[in-house]
């Protein structure tokens, strides 16, 4: 039996079903991590939930950011269709496709090895980080909760924050969160590369407790930080549907194991690289080769 972990799939069922097919998983033996983020951006997200929802024995997942999106769209907490759910949330077994996700934890930890979308604040053990995952579980188990929460998904986290707000701000933070400041709070809007963080501010697991006491953590939701190890912090978000690529790691020999996008899941081509440089918006590091692969001669400080 062998147990791998998935970085963002963003709906690219095809790359999937490839990277599936690469490693040669057999839903019989083998078993799954997948790091949120299922649904959203590529063009597959029913696929990729139903399939999920299929093989739920043998998949742990944790919720992103997008599929928290997915569950406020349902519920009617969030109007904004800015997205590509249409296909999701008309789909005639999309109350067994939600309740299965609204399940699923913020946080998972299986000996030394804990799974989060995207980070967890610097000052948490694992016994914090874990009772306020459940917390907020508790919480959004009902439309009402939900709601409540995700409309205070901006708060920012301070130890001293009670009741909801002390909630929400722990949901952003293991959501969103890539940078903290100097004082501890996360900058929820920083999106770029850690080398141009703000002065004094440093990526998240820079100095982690959970860290400190030797687990190993394995994250995504940072396309512009791509896939990279930082100690024992492995982010495994490689930007698939930037261009970049899906990628599953062994747990146990701490293999990577990479399929580049399928043309039917990246939103990036030349013409839409072009069109984020001129609009000064930094390339993700998977993206990078296909920009410059045009033969450009323009330049832009990617940290």
């Amino acid at each position: 039996m062998t147990t791998y972990a998935i970085g963002d799939i963003h709906g690219c069922w095809a790359t999937l079903e490839r990277l599936l097919h690469k490693i040669a998983w057999n839903p019989e033996v083998d078993r799954l991590w997948l790091v949120g983020d299922l649904v959203n951006r590529g063009p597959s997200s029913l696929e990729v939930l139903r399939w999920a929802y299929h093989n739920r024995s043998r998949v742990t997942a944790v919720l992103g950011n997008h599929d928290l999106h997915l569950l406020a769209r349902a519920a009617g907490v969030k109007k904004k269709a800015d997205d590509s759910l249409g296909a999701v949330l008309g789909a005639s077994d999309l109350t067994e496709l939600l309740s299965w996700l609204r399940g699923r934890p913020l946080l998972h930890a299986e000996g030394d090895t804990m799974l989060v979308h995207a980070g967890l604040h610097p000052t948490w053990d694992l016994e914090e980080a874990a009772g306020l995952s459940e917390a907020i579980a508790q919480r959004m188990a009902t439309d009402e909760g939900l709601e409540v929460l995700y409309r205070l998904r901006k708060t920012r986290w301070t130890p001293d924050l009670e009741g909801d707000e002390r909630l929400a701000a722990a949901l952003a933070v293991m959501t969103n969160v890539r940078i903290v400041a100097p004082d501890g709070r996360p900058k929820l809007s920083f999106t770029g590369p850690a080398a141009q963080a703000p002065e004094g501010c440093r990526p998240w697991f820079e100095d982690a407790r959970v860290l400190r006491l030797q687990r190993r953590i394995i994250f995504g939701h940072w396309a512009m930080l791509g896939l990279s190890r930082h100690g024992d912090a492995i982010c495994l978000d490689s930007g698939c549907h930037w261009g970049g690529s899906l990628t599953a790691i062994d747990l146990e020999s701490g293999e990577l194991i990479s399929e580049p996008v399928a043309a039917e899941d990246s939103s990036v081509t030349p013409a839409t690289a072009f069109a984020a440089f001129d609009d000064g918006v930094p390339i993700p590091p998977a993206a990078r080769s296909l920009f410059f692969a045009s033969g450009t001669e323009r330049t832009q400080d990617l940290g």
